[in-house]
């Protein structure tokens, strides 16, 4: 975490502080989301201080060069960009990559992204978004890391240093977390909703991500849109001052979402756009994101007493920290001709091509059916995804090219060569209600040995406001992979998506079924890796799939009821369909031995838990081992479990190894409604598996 220091830095900002107009002051609180002339002048002038949406080291140079040669004190730009999974190397989705459970990887993926970006003039990235969330119909879910802090804290701390890893021949960039806080509890999956949420939750579950985002070195975040318990949090003083920066002792600065300022407003928080200047910046939003607010209000507030001069100090020493940290005084041009080959080089494509493989998460594999042999005589390759490029791409696709995508139909095409006879039929769209071509994948199906189905959603319905009501399979498509199914050519079904789906029927009809996701560049190939067996398929899902969108929301470490053995549904089971931490491979894995160093303990000394792992199949492959907790009773209800550590391993067949987890206070301590931290004696128990529901279970007891 940035954290404040009196060194020469800043002794230098104190300097140009003290040459600072008022004016200049507030342009660098100022961010633009386009250049035309006007905005060079501002710039010329000292009225802008940072750029997003500008990309190319050409473009970056020549507008960087105003700022640092004409303007008058010379301060460099800060440019940002949202890049979220990939600049040109796209991988996958954050949600997919986080059923990776691997933070080395992903830690790698996001350095890959900041190196694009980077090579591009982009200093600044609007990623990771660290947002629990746990309504699938919120299109932003996406983004994000899934349902739980602790795995969501892993990740965001991996992609914090992965965005700021610091090559010692590569310029800086800033990762920038969001959103704070709590967006992702938005009212009905309905994106920039209200959400209302006790203080005890919002520190139980939704802060954590981002205290490890600060912890693993962010200096910078940013504010959500929503209102968080009838405060936006753009002008949320108590969320941006008391917690983070007092409480947390954050030095970094806070960058406003896209015209949330303004938004002040529209959520009837502030009566004109002078009163939201106040409300943002006194509540400790720091830049101004495109919205124009703080250039038009600020300086006549300062000047009417409404804003004090020392807070816009406040928010300039942060912006200016930021920006010689990344070393923009140093060197703030970006090289306009690189020498060597950054966008979509090998080793990146090789990357990207093993997150895809490590994110695909096998659901259902009844008799075997997977891997399937290469020497399979014909394979029907159906439906409305399995040649498209660009929907495997997903939501915020940077500057990815649907040119570079290998699709599921050319992964496997380039798979087999020869080998086998594939015949593809499109079946039917995405959405939409035509099934004029239900009829060929029909019979394709027929004249095939396996047929590959690939359904799901297009890359536009998931993201930023693309909020669904319903998580089946859009349009038709159900329609077409009953059809197929009725063939009796037995059924492979991949799932291209940007959220949980309901696919109840589709799991109680089809042998196997791989959560594919939107899988990025290299999907195609990394598919066809896994259905072919030259790829153990690993990944865990680190969201719940709900039977029926009636369940939602459905999360594995809920809070206990008064009648925990009462139905909660008289038309449905209360259980999901695939729990959170689930995921198949093509060996077995056995659970055995679990030990625990101390039955009672006061923690003084960490508690050791070990368990031993057997892979009693026939294929090496990785697993990825969980540890739960659950608090028996406490002055506060506690949930029935949590996740408290996990780690994949590797086994080859008949291969065993000992697992062993450290258990601290930190992982059994919780929030009071005070908002400390509390450790309190009692009994716990503890679960060692392969996901939340399943799993060996011992008890011990915390003593004073």
């Amino acid at each position: 975490m940035m954290r404040h220091t009196k060194d020469d830095t800043e002794r230098k900002i104190e300097q140009y502080l003290s040459e600072m107009t008022l004016t200049e002051k507030i342009g660098q609180m100022t961010q633009r989301g386009k250049i035309t002339e006007k905005e060079k002048q501002m710039l010329r002038e000292g009225k802008i201080g940072s750029f997003l949406n500008l990309r190319g080291a050409e473009n970056v140079y020549e507008i960087q060069r105003i700022a640092v040669e004409e303007s008058r004190l010379g301060i460099p730009l800060i440019i940002g960009d949202d890049v979220i999974h990939g600049y040109k190397t796209i991988f996958p989705i954050p949600l997919a990559e986080s059923c990776s459970w691997d933070p080395e990887l992903i830690e790698d993926t996001a350095a890959i992204a900041a190196r694009e970006a980077s090579a591009a003039g982009i200093h600044w990235i609007f990623a990771p978004m660290v947002d629990i969330a746990r309504d699938p119909r919120w299109g932003r879910i996406a983004e994000g890391a899934g349902e739980d802090p602790y795995l969501g804290g892993v990740i965001a701390g991996a992609r914090v240093r992965g965005f700021q890893r610091n090559p010692s021949n590569q310029p800086r960039v800033a990762a920038c977390p969001k959103h704070f806080a709590a967006y992702g509890l938005s009212e009905a999956g309905r994106d920039y909703n209200t959400v209302d949420v006790s203080d005890i939750r919002l520190r139980q579950v939704y802060f954590p991500p981002f205290r490890a985002a600060l912890e693993a070195g962010a200096v910078t975040l940013m504010s959500a849109f929503n209102d968080l318990n009838g405060v936006p949090c753009t002008g949320n003083r108590r969320l941006l001052r008391d917690v983070l920066q007092e409480e947390w002792g954050f030095a970094g600065f806070v960058v406003s979402d896209w015209c949330s300022v303004d938004e002040l407003v529209q959520h009837g928080y502030a009566a004109t756009r002078e009163e939201a200047a106040i409300h943002a910046v006194n509540a400790g939003t720091h830049m101004d994101m495109h919205s124009r607010v703080y250039t038009e209000n600020l300086e006549r507030l300062v000047q009417e007493g409404k804003v004090s001069e020392a807070t816009v100090d406040d928010a300039v020493r942060r912006i200016l920290r930021v920006k010689f940290w990344l070393g923009l005084f140093e060197n703030p041009y970006p090289e306009r001709k690189s020498k060597h080959p950054v966008f979509l080089c090998g080793a990146h494509r090789e990357k990207a091509r093993e997150a895809a493989r490590k994110s695909i998460v096998l659901l259902k594999n009844e008799g075997s059916l997977l891997p399937l042999d290469r020497r399979t005589g014909s394979i029907a390759v159906i439906g409305p995804l399995a040649e498209a490029r660009q929907d495997l791409m997903g939501c915020w696709a940077g500057q990815g090219d649907a040119e570079d995508v290998v699709s599921v139909l050319s992964g496997i095409r380039h798979k087999l060569g020869s080998r086998a006879t594939l015949l593809h039929a499109r079946g039917c769209g995405t959405d939409g209600d035509d099934r004029s071509g239900i009829g060929e994948a029909v019979r394709i199906a027929r004249r095939s040995d396996v047929a590959v189905l690939v359904v799901g959603e297009s890359a536009g319905m998931s993201g930023e406001n693309r909020n669904r009501t319903s998580l089946e399979l859009p349009g038709v498509q159900r329609d077409l992979v009953r059809a197929v199914f009725d063939t009796g050519t037995p059924v492979v079904l991949i799932l291209i998506n940007g959220r949980p789906l309901s696919i109840s029927w589709e799991d109680r009809h089809i042998p196997a079924i791989l959560e594919a996701w939107q899988p990025g560049t290299e999907a195609g190939h990394a598919i066809a890796d896994i259905l072919f067996g030259d790829a153990n398929p690993s990944g865990k899902l680190s969201v719940t799939f709900p039977r029926t969108v009636g369940q939602v929301p459905i999360y594995y470490n809920h809070k206990h009821t008064g009648r925990p053995r009462e139905k909660s549904y008289v038309d449905c089971p209360e259980t999901p369909l695939y729990p959170f931490g689930y995921g198949l491979s093509y060996t077995r894995f056995e659970y055995r031995n679990l030990r625990l160093s101390k039955k009672a303990t006061t923690l003084q000394t960490p508690l050791s838990v070990s368990v031993e792992v057997l892979n009693a199949g026939k294929f090496e492959g990785e697993e990825t081992v969980q540890l739960y907790i659950g608090d028996m009773a406490a002055s506060v209800t506690r949930p029935v479990k949590e996740l408290k550590g996990f780690q994949k391993i590797s086994l080859k067949p008949g291969e065993r190894r000992e697992v062993t987890f450290t258990l601290t206070p930190d992982h059994l301590g919780f929030y009071d409604e005070d908002g400390e931290f509390n450790l309190e004696p009692g009994r716990f128990k503890i679960w060692v598996g392969p996901h939340s529901a399943e799993g060996l279970e011992e008890t011990f007891e915390l003593l004073r």
